[in-house]
């Protein structure tokens, strides 16, 4: 099977390339060739965003499935419509879970739940993707599949600040630091690891039952916020000293004091309870079950990080953010 990842050397996208590599799938990456692939792969060197330049490197070529990783507006899918339509079997376009109903009616959230997200521009922009390729589905046959990840990492720390591609929050641990988690850090999460999530996401790869739907693929592993950030705390060797603030709060003195928006991520996603039925990718992929606990994966997270200095980066703007929040919500 001839498979092209738009972007593939991401957060996700990397573990997801190992997994076709191993079962035997003929890989391609069309990016800027900033990052080295993994082993196994084929390199097409171009900028997405460069049509033309983009067409000279795709020009006559098929696909089985095209899979684009960067797609974020709907501008990005009829330039990947107007690259690849007539010459892919299937087109799978990366989502996110943020586009669910926030705030949600019903803590289960199935591949059913309505989509509106009031609170951030990239769900709503994520949502406009979705209408438009169900829209080229319905009526050009553009064969599309749509798959949602929710909270997935791998080469990322997977917290609501002071993570991800930041290692802030394992500094402040480490330090003894106050850390901060919004509400009560009662309401509950599902964390995947990208192992896991690429189990389910190659198995509907060339899966012609799967054009035409919409997919999530996460763990059943569901955890408090405190839950999810004690155990951080453990895995760096050190206790955590919590901080509970309400996310509107921590929302309005981001906004009011220059800080980079909490919007989008508290309001629009996290500050709600987010626990997935799977039962619709089990039946798509057979045996599909995510077997990585938090626990070990955030490990295997911070042996990524930590062997590379580089990598653990620590930003002073969010070090002051935080102390700054904490200290005035003391008052």
């Amino acid at each position: 099977m001839k498979v092209l990842f738009i972007g593939g050397t991401g957060n996700i996208s990397t573990p997801v390339s190992k997994s076709a590599i191993e079962k035997g799938m003929d890989l391609y990456h069309l990016n800027r060739g900033k990052r080295q692939a993994i082993e196994g792969v084929k390199s097409l060197v171009a900028d997405i965003r460069n049509i033309e330049q983009s067409k000279k490197v795709v020009a006559d070529q098929k696909w089985d499935v095209v899979v684009n990783w960067i797609a974020f507006t709907p501008e990005d899918i009829l330039r990947d419509v107007e690259l690849f339509e007539g010459n892919v079997e299937q087109y799978v376009f990366i989502s996110s879970a943020s586009v669910y109903q926030k705030p949600p009616v019903n803590y289960i959230i199935t591949e059913s739940t309505p989509l509106k997200n009031p609170y951030w521009d990239y769900s709503r922009n994520k949502i406009a993707c979705e209408d438009l390729l169900m829209t080229l589905y319905r009526d050009r046959n553009f064969p599309a599949t749509i798959v949602r990840p929710s909270h997935t990492y791998y080469s990322v720390i997977p917290v609501s600040l002071a993570g991800w591609e930041e290692y802030t929050v394992v500094y402040r641990i480490r330090k003894g630091l106050p850390i901060v988690v919004q509400g009560d850090g009662t309401s509950l999460w599902t964390i995947t690891h990208a192992d896991d999530f690429a189990k389910g996401f190659t198995g509907l790869l060339g899966n012609q039952h799967a054009i035409g739907e919409a997919f999530h693929i996460t763990s059943d592993e569901v955890l408090s916020w405190n839950q999810i950030y004690q155990t951080l705390a453990h895995a760096a060797g050190c206790e955590a000293k919590i901080v509970h603030i309400p996310s509107e709060y921590i929302s309005d003195y981001a906004d009011k004091h220059n800080y980079p928006s909490v919007q989008g991520n508290l309001l629009g996603d996290k500050s709600h309870c987010a626990i997935f039925d799977n039962s619709k990718i089990k039946r798509f992929v057979s045996g599909f079950a995510a077997t990585v606990p938090f626990s070990a994966g955030i490990k295997q997270t911070l042996n990524w990080f930590e062997p590379d200095p580089s990598r653990m980066i620590v930003k002073e703007e969010t070090n002051r953010f935080l102390d700054e929040l904490i200290e005035i919500y003391g008052k």
